[in-house]
């Protein structure tokens, strides 16, 4: 019988460009719910216990799988990404 493993994406975030694409993607899909799950993929990536200790959280607040309306703040959002080292830019779209 064959083994399967779980494949996980925060194991292959490892640059920050990878970072910057990856969260780039997500937003180009106008998609809450995916940014929600792509910011929780790198605070793994980077370790949930230090990210919630630097955000002034605990891991459960965090999480993007908890209450989606509790994590759906723009606030909230930009806080994470602040502690993950990334700041959200407004670019002028191109045509």
């Amino acid at each position: 019988m064959e083994k399967t493993y779980t494949w996980d994406m925060a194991d292959h975030i490892q640059t920050k460009e990878a970072v910057i694409e990856y969260l780039e993607a997500a937003i180009e899909e106008h998609d809450t719910e995916l940014l929600l799950e792509v910011i929780g993929d790198i605070a793994r990536s980077e370790g949930m216990a230090k990210i919630a200790d630097e955000a002034g959280g605990n891991r459960e607040r965090l999480s993007p799988s908890r209450s989606r309306e509790e994590n759906r703040s723009f606030v909230a959002i930009a806080h994470v990404l602040d502690v993950l080292g990334y700041r959200i830019q407004v670019l002028p779209k191109m045509m």
